[in-house]
């Protein structure tokens, strides 16, 4: 089964070329100009490219899995290597977490330091084609971020991209025309803050999906009512509903049929149920007789 990811994998190979180029370019004018407002966006490129080579290495990974366990090939790992799609987008979160940080450190240490030159137009310049890669980028990976937490990572850095691009852009006009040169740390700052909530969001998201949580958008009483309620189902235990990786959620539950109920009847009506109802297509059910007793004892 094909993810989400693996579906957009076309365009995250272009942006992570794009970005990983424009990532040098960037980080040498930094330096070259001495703003902190560019050096913490290269920064924040960088965290782009990893970010960008881990959601590929996760995505191709689990593909090349996929397509292993479907030639026949034995493998420990059952449920597949999905699952590495969203452990990159964890340290993702972590990377674009310390980048945040540095260029809050580095921003509050430069304000009380002596005034230094910036190079405005360089720098300009630089921060003005880092803005239309990003601006290339963002819509590469628009249609894939509402599809994929891994892609939604790469897409929210990006993001972050495009406005500390215009956060360098503003820094460079006002100081070519004021010679401020504490505005280079104040727009840095600016970037940094605007990061850290998207990180914790994302980084929330990963460990909910982590920690194999029932996805958000599932109401587990109202599932467990409606497996309930189907024609000789008179209970339901057990009952567990986790997400893989994106877009992929699985349920396991037993469901307790009246004694001489169809066994297979209730199969197919509770796999209706959760397709056409909750759009999950992967369950495991276990049916047992409502005479049998000692099943439902066993829980964690």
């Amino acid at each position: 089964m094909a993810t989400a990811g693996a579906r957009h994998l076309k365009p995250l190979k272009i942006a992570f070329c794009l970005i990983g180029a424009y990532f040098f370019v960037e980080a040498v004018a930094g330096f070259w100009t001495g703003s902190l407002a560019l050096l913490s966006d290269a920064g924040h490129m960088l965290t782009d490219v990893i970010g960008l080579g881990m959601a590929l290495a996760a995505i191709q990974l689990a593909m090349r899995h996929s397509e292993q366990q479907h030639d026949g090939h034995h493998t420990q790992h059952t449920f597949g290597l999905y699952r590495l799609e969203i452990l990159a987008a964890f340290v993702n979160a972590l990377l674009l977490f310390g980048v945040a940080i540095y260029v809050l450190v580095e921003a509050a240490q430069r304000f009380f330091a002596d005034d230094h030159e910036l190079l405005g137009i360089p720098m300009l310049i630089v921060a003005t084609i880092g803005l239309l890669v990003n601006v290339v980028v963002f819509f590469l990976l628009r249609d894939g971020a509402e599809e994929s937490i891994n892609i939604e990572g790469a897409y929210l850095e990006v993001l972050a991209d495009m406005l500390g691009s215009v956060a360098v852009i503003a820094a460079a006009v006002v100081y070519q025309f004021t010679g401020w040169s504490w505005i280079d740390p104040l727009f840095a700052s600016i970037i940094g803050l605007w990061i850290l909530p998207r990180t914790f969001r994302l980084g929330r998201q990963a460990v909910h999906v982590l920690l194999q949580s029932a996805p958000r958008h599932i109401n587990l009483r109202q599932l467990e009512t409606d497996l309930t309620g189907l024609p000789d189902v008179v209970d339901v235990h057990d009952l567990h509903v986790w997400t893989l990786t994106s877009s992929m959620e699985s349920v396991s539950a037993h469901l307790t049929a009246a004694d001489g109920a169809d066994h297979h009847a209730i199969l197919d009506q509770a796999r209706v149920l959760l397709t056409d109802g909750y759009g999950i297509e992967h369950a495991t059910f276990q049916v047992e007789h409502e005479s049998h007793t000692g099943c439902n004892d066993v829980h964690w």
